[in-house]
Order: structure tokens, then C-alpha cells, then sequence
């Protein structure tokens, strides 16, 4: 009988990515049913996956008992949450906390969490503002105290995010210099991170995936763009503590806080290179490359 795999945010960029990677795997759609969770089992996104098999089930990271009822019976659980829905170190802490501890209690045997660099930790406390950030490494802490087998996907910036600006011309800008180094993955591979975890689950206890294809410089980025598309872009470094209308104080600081984790420190940290080639190793399949996903996406402008 095939162990129940639950999915978090099944109708999100990562869950649904992870739920159609198992469905087509030749090994793991045979290991594995998935159920899907979300908060709204009847929106168009849910449907599509009842159709292809996936049992939907209705639960909501802040309501404890529909997330009990959710991780029941699981073998593997996948868990994520959104920061920006609420913009709350203190939210996600709990609801991530919430689905470990609801897991443990149901005797699932595998918890991977999607989290991100603890900032303030790398940065020795200079970056105490990158909120988004920290509270996902701080579940990720909690749940290597639990007694459950347990790895950590830690996506880079995600390829679908990346947009121009127009100035007259076509410009990509960020606070940094232009040979900045900047991680980029498809979030549309990440099942392939996570099929050694669900493969053997042992022998990645405790181990971070960190989920990129590669480290772009951000002059490579736009020099991609510009081969792919044949449409110059342009590489213009922000200002430093440039803001846009309407930004609050706090809002200032996140910001620029977050550009000092590009600038100084890579995204990942200083074992970012090396975190990333013992991940590569364990992936079987081709990841795909910033100038495969420009292809694949014009047109862009």
C-alpha cells in the first residue's frame, strides 16, 4: 500500500511543483499517494489536482485541529509557509512549529520544512531585519530538536520573480555591484531536490538542500537576457537607500537589510558554494539553467 505523502501549499509554486513531479516519477508515484492540503478545496487550482488523482483535504496553518486532521495517517509531510500573507515572524514561527508538532503527534516518520539562512546568525547580528528569513531558520532550529526524521529544502531566488524595469530601455537593478553573486532556481524543479530526501529519507536526516541551479552574477543574468531575447538589457546598480512612495520605516530596513544579504553574503551565507555542489551531487536529473528558463518563458518584454 503506498504511504501518504502530505503536501503544504499543494496549490502554491513549490507544492504543486513538488505534486506533479511525484505523480510523473517512475518510482515514487508508486511509493507514494499524495494528499494536498489547502485552505480552499474547491478554488479552480484544487480541482485540477483532484482530477489527477491528489486527495485534497482543507486546512489552515493557524487552526491547529485542521492540521492535525491533515498530517493524519502520513508517512512524509511536506511543510511550508507564506511569510507575506501575513508579514509575521511571530505567525510563521507558530505555524511552522505547529505543523512539526502536529506531525510528531501523529507518528509521521518524514518532516521536510522549507526554510531559508538564518541572517541574523551569518551576519553576526549586522541583518537583524530580514524577517522573512530568520523566523523559517527559527522553525527549522525547533524541528531538529523533535524526534522525527527530518531534512530542509532551502530554495534560492526564484527565477519567476525576475523582471526588468523601463527607463526609456530595458534595466535590471538591484543595491549591489554587477559581478554580485545571486543563486537562482526554477521553483518548477523542485521535486527533484526533494526525490532523494523522499528516496531515502535516513540518509538525508538533518541535511539542508540548498536549492539552486547555480550562482548567476547579476551581469551574467542580464547579458542572458540580452542573447536569449535579442533585446539589450542593462545592468544598473540601485542607489543605496533609494525607496519607493509610501514605504514605512520598517519597510526601508527590511529592504535594504535584504540587499545587504546579496551584497555581503550571497544569499546563502560563505558555505553557500559549497552547500550548493554537495546538493547538486545528489540531484539525478538536469536542473534547469537561467538561460533554458528564458527560453522557455518569452516573450519577456
Amino acid at each position: 500500500m503506498a504511504r501518504i505523502l502530505t503536501v503544504f501549499g499543494a496549490t502554491g509554486a513549490q507544492g504543486s511543483s513538488l505534486v506533479s513531479y511525484v505523480l510523473s516519477h517512475p518510482s515514487l508515484s508508486s511509493m507514494y499517494s499524495i494528499r494536498g492540503v489547502t485552505r480552499d478545496p474547491s478554488k479552480p487550482a484544487a480541482r485540477v489536482l483532484q482530477e489527477k488523482g491528489v486527495e485534497v483535504v482543507r486546512a489552515d496553518a493557524d487552526d491547529p485541529p485542521s492540521v492535525q486532521k491533515a498530517v493524519a495517517g502520513s508517512y512524509a509531510v511536506f511543510s511550508m509557509t507564506n511569510f507575506w500573507e501575513k508579514a509575521s515572524a511571530a505567525v510563521e514561527i507558530s505555524q511552522g512549529k505547529g505543523i512539526a508538532e502536529a506531525s510528531v503527534a501523529a507518528g509521521v516518520k518524514l518532516l521536510i520544512w522549507s526554510s531559508l539562512p538564518d541572517v541574523a546568525k551569518m551576519s553576526e547580528g549586522r541583518l537583524t531585519s530580514v524577517h522573512h528569513f530568520d523566523s523559517k531558520a527559527t522553525v527549522e532550529a525547533y524541528i531538529r530538536t523533535l524526534p522525527i526524521t527530518s531534512a530542509f529544502f532551502m530554495p534560492a531566488c526564484y527565477m519567476q520573480n525576475m523582471q526588468t524595469a523601463s527607463n526609456g530601455e530595458l534595466q535590471f537593478s538591484m543595491n549591489a555591484k554587477p559581478d554580485t553573486l545571486l543563486p537562482l532556481i526554477d521553483i518548477s524543479d523542485t521535486g527533484k531536490y526533494l526525490a532523494p530526501i523522499l528516496l531515502e529519507p535516513e540518509k538525508h536526516h538533518h541535511r539542508t538542500f540548498t536549492a539552486a541551479t547555480a550562482f548567476y552574477s547579476l551581469q551574467q543574468i542580464v547579458e542572458t537576457w540580452s542573447q536569449v531575447t535579442g533585446r539589450i538589457v542593462t545592468f544598473v546598480p540601485k542607489p543605496a537607500g533609494s525607496v519607493s512612495a509610501g514605504m514605512t520605516p520598517e519597510m526601508i530596513k527590511v529592504q535594504n537589510e535584504s540587499a545587504g544579504l546579496i551584497k555581503d553574503y550571497q544569499y546563502y551565507g560563505p558555505t553557500g558554494p559549497k552547500d550548493l555542489e554537495w546538493t547538486l551531487d545528489q540531484i539525478k536529473e538536469p536542473l534547469t539553467t537561467w538561460e533554458e528558463f528564458v527560453k522557455k518563458n518569452e516573450p519577456w518584454f
